[in-house]
């Protein structure tokens, strides 16, 4: 598997991977770092442009592929380059996550780290990022690429729109419905319906800028 990132982040996922054991070999991709050496932890490869992807996934059957990075525009564009090399995007799921019987969804390429709950009769599309000690209610649905940093909390009934970003330990109260490309700050919670393109602060949350648009 090739965990796209480095450095921060991907080391977390790097974990994930190595508590579920389920890989013969482990890579690392980055290609904007700088004097970033070979090597990770002095164990693990960095392929470092798409020509070197190109190539391993044509001399491999194992083609899966894992974003380690934030930022739901840059986990977008790096799944859609490594899918057009051929890649197999893939799920890395703690398992030291707890996930309801009952159902629950999970799409491709989704990060579900260390600590997180998730109950039951919840839909998590493509991509999603659920960061450390999350937690997602009943009967709520998690629109693509969205990224939940550490202690976010989605109360039940809630939908969430993709490519949104929510800060550490904020929390969206039950039956709220927040649309795409929303940046819900550090702390903030959110008691009511929020429109696309919004930042949303403090406590209750309010709209305090208009975003421009996703161009995905």
């Amino acid at each position: 598997m090739i965990i796209i990132g480095a450095k921060g982040f991907a080391k977390e996922v790097l974990e994930v991977i190595w508590q579920k054991n389920s890989y013969n070999e482990i890579l690392f991709f980055d290609n904007v770092t700088q004097n970033l050496g070979d090597l990770v932890y002095e164990k693990f490869r960095i392929l470092k442009d798409f020509e070197q992807v190109k190539s391993y996934f044509s001399s491999q059957d194992d083609r899966t592929f894992t974003l380690g990075i934030g930022n739901p525009v840059y986990r977008y564009q790096l799944y859609s380059q490594f899918a057009k090399l051929g890649g197999i995007f893939t799920s890395t799921i703690s398992p030291y996550a707890h996930i309801g019987h009952f159902g629950n969804s999970i799409g491709e390429g989704c990060n579900i780290m260390t600590g997180s709950i998730i109950t039951n009769s919840v839909r998590i599309e493509r991509g999603v990022l659920i960061n450390l000690n999350c937690t997602i209610g009943h009967d709520s649905q998690i629109g693509e690429f969205v990224e939940m940093s550490p202690g976010t909390s989605i109360s039940g009934n809630c939908t969430i729109g993709r490519c949104c970003v929510f800060g550490t330990n904020s929390t969206v109260l039950p039956k709220v419905t927040i649309g795409e490309n929303v940046i819900v700050g550090a702390g903030a919670v959110v008691v009511k319906d929020v429109p696309d393109n919004s930042l949303v602060v403090g406590i209750p949350g309010v709209v305090k800028k208009e975003l421009p648009p996703l161009n995905l």
